[in-house]
Order: C-alpha cells, then sequence, then structure tokens
C-alpha cells in the first residue's frame, strides 16, 4: 500500500512558522511529508530540513516526496524525544522553527495489518515504530484488570472503563484476544445499546486509550516539549497540532507556563522567583480546520493548532 496521508492544517502550519529562506526547520512527526514538502519549498539553498519519524513507511514515503530538495533534507529515523540528540549528530545545536503533527496517519488507519483501526479486522498491533517489540496485544492480555481500567479511563476518557476492563479480563480467560475484531466484540458488550446507537463507534475510545498506552504517546509529549522549546532560536516557533483533549492540554499547558513561569504569590507587587519567559504564545485560541477542510478531510475535525514563538 502506497503511504498516503492528507495532512491537516497545512497552510496555517506552514504560515505560522514564520518561515525565513535560509533557516533550518525540523518535523519531529513526518508522516508522508506533507509539512514537510511545503517547508522545504519556501528554503533557499543555505536553508536546511529534517525530518524526523519512527515509521519505516513513512520514512520512505517522504525520502521520495521530498527527492527533489537534495541535500537540504536529511530524513532521521528516530522518535521526535530524541530530538536534541539527532540534531546535535548533525552539528545541529539550535534551529528556527519545529512541526508536530500528532495524528494517527491515514496510512496507519487505513493498512490493516497495522491494527491501529476499529473498522477491519487485524492483529491487535497499533506500534507506531515496529522496532518496538511490545503490541497491543501485550497490554489488552497481560494488563491487569485495573491497570486496563486505568488507562481507557485516563487515556480514552470513557464512562464505561470499569466495564470495558472488566469484559476483557473476563474474555481472556477463555483464550487470548488477538485480533481488533475480537476486542471490538468484547467492547460492545459492555457499553449500554442506547449508547451505541447515539455515540459513535463504541471501540473508538478504548482503542485511543491502548494505542497512547503502548506508544508513551502523551509521556513524549509531556516530558519533551519544554526541551524543544529551548532549541529555537530567538524568533523560532514551534507549531503542534493535536487530535483529542488530553494532548491538547498539555500543549496549551506547557506553552502558558513558557510564557509566564513566575511562581510568586499573585500578592507579591514584584517577581523574585528569577524565572524568565521563555517566548509568547501566538494562538491565543487553537486555530481549527475551515469548513472548506473539514468537508475535504474529514479526519481534520478534531485537529488543533497551537504556536509558540521564542524570545
Amino acid at each position: 500500500m502506497v503511504f498516503e496521508h492528507t495532512s491537516v492544517l497545512l497552510e496555517e502550519t506552514v504560515g505560522g512558522l514564520n518561515i525565513k529562506p535560509d533557516g533550518i526547520y525540523v518535523d519531529g512527526t513526518l508522516g508522508g511529508g506533507g509539512h514537510a514538502y511545503e517547508v522545504c519549498a519556501q528554503l533557499d539553498s543555505k536553508g536546511r530540513f529534517i525530518g524526523i519519524d519512527q515509521d519505516e513507511a513513512a520514512i520512505e514515503a517522504a525520502g521520495i516526496r521530498l527527492r527533489d530538495f537534495g541535500e537540504r533534507v536529511t530524513i532521521v529515523r528516530s522518535n521526535y524525544c530524541d530530538m536534541k540528540l539527532r540534531l546535535q549528530e548533525l552539528g545541529i545545536d539550535k534551529v528556527d522553527g519545529i512541526v508536530l503533527d500528532l495524528g494517527v496517519s491515514s496510512y496507519q488507519l487505513d493498512t490493516a495489518d497495522r491494527g491501529f483501526s476499529y473498522r477491519v479486522d487485524a492483529p491487535l498491533d497499533m506500534r507506531m515504530d515496529r522496532r518496538q517489540k511490545m503490541t497491543a496485544r501485550d497490554i489488552v492480555n497481560d494488563y491487569s484488570e485495573m491497570d486496563l481500567f486505568r488507562i481507557i479511563r485516563d487515556y480514552g476518557e470513557d464512562k464505561f472503563a470499569k466495564n470495558i476492563a472488566k469484559h476483557i479480563a473476563m474474555e481472556r480467560e477463555k483464550g487470548p484476544i488477538d485480533t481488533t475484531g475480537q476486542l471490538i466484540e468484547v467492547i460492545k458488550r459492555a457499553i449500554p445499546m442506547k449508547f451505541q446507537k447515539t455515540a459513535g463507534h463504541p471501540a473508538k475510545r478504548t482503542f485511543q486509550a491502548i494505542r497512547i498506552e503502548l506508544n508513551r504517546e502523551l509521556e513524549v509529549l509531556r516530558e519533551n516539549l519544554d526541551g524543544m522549546i529551548e532549541l529555537l532560536n530567538p524568533g523560532g516557533r514551534i507549531c503542534i497540532i493535536t487530535f483529542h483533549s488530553l494532548e491538547d492540554r498539555i500543549v496549551k499547558s506547557i506553552f502558558k507556563r513558557n510564557e509566564d513561569p513566575c511562581t510568586c504569590p499573585s500578592h507579591f507587587p514584584v517577581c523574585v522567583c528569577g524565572n524568565v519567559s521563555k517566548g509568547k504564545v501566538i494562538t491565543r485560541k487553537p486555530i481549527l480546520p475551515s469548513e472548506r477542510e473539514l468537508e475535504e478531510n474529514s479526519r481534520s475535525k478534531s485537529a488543533k493548532l497551537r504556536i509558540f514563538e521564542r524570545i
């Protein structure tokens, strides 16, 4: 299957970077290279682009898509949590812009054997980096009922988390749950029918929760966003696209803290904590897809873009 992915909020993200033709830009979630192509198109011979992704299919697809830009482009197979290290290996200390598109790609969703989709029956996989040994199957079959409840509650925000975890635990006593289809049937039995008819696909939240847990998505974002802001040159910007409230809250909170890091009590007349602002939030409210984009790409409907500029 060809790696295809329609880049969400493309114009808004690339425009939000305020690209300098001779600047250095990083895409930490390269995907098929949609955002990357538009960034590279604005760079001159002195500009440089580094694309990072942990998915081998994305690396291959982006390499083809960006090949006309020649030596301006460097593609690295890695997780964006290692961005600083990978840049140091390339002799780069600071950059002028960073993009993160935190969604699952259309390719990953539409390739059945990747196990991300609840719309086709496939092995329970969900690994963004297939070099990783642990899969979604391991979580479903090996996590305790309490841990399953915790991740479905916290990462799926599903009000039926307790019952779903209970049903999974009961089902796997009969034999392992190996496929997405098996897991979907278990989830359906755990959710009252009246909610299944009105609240979208019953497995959506549980699949999201398992994927987030397996790929450490929130952990990686929370632990590395401050460091990425530190990588920016003065005037450099970081643009982040999120697809659910858990990610968006993390980005909003960390951006706000970097803009106003003062920890002094509100009644203090002057700041004495010594914490200095790293920059400013450009997007007081997140940028949302246009009506036209929503019509052309239904998967953009939950996307939000937030932008931070270093000072």
